[in-house]
């Protein structure tokens, strides 16, 4: 098994996780038992989009890292898990870190374009 696509399954699970426990945290701190207010500004909001966001992609790059990874990847393969995973904490930090949702960030644009073409390059590599 290829130890950087270990480490990217490890990153992404840190980052879902560490995400899922910071949602509840945030429940916990502002006694909210369900939903979340639906302003682009609010911290809870923000949180919720990015685990959210974060739940719909990371199970299938793990698979992908996982599969891809063990089955001697080729240097640009293992690149591809490396930019998708740098991608995903990058869409995170842009749904966090800015000040609102409401607008478009780098951060957010870079994330996303970035886990589109690197997702789209691992499942063409499951074809050679």
């Amino acid at each position: 098994m290829n130890s950087v696509a270990l480490a990217c399954v490890a990153v992404l699970g840190l980052l879902l996780f560490g995400l899922g426990l910071s949602v509840s945290m945030m429940r916990f701190r502002e006694r909210v038992t369900s939903g979340c207010a639906e302003d682009p500004a609010n911290l809870l909001h923000k949180l919720v989009r990015a685990h959210g966001n974060t739940t719909e992609y990371a199970p299938f790059f793990a698979l992908l890292f996982l599969y891809l990874g063990s089955r001697s990847p080729s240097s640009a393969t293992v690149a591809l898990m490396v930019v998708a995973t740098v991608c995903r904490c990058l869409l995170v930090v842009g749904l966090v870190a800015w000040p609102t949702m409401a607008r478009p960030n780098p951060a957010r644009f870079i994330g996303a374009v970035g886990t589109y073409a690197a997702g789209i390059g691992l499942c063409l590599g499951l074809l050679r």
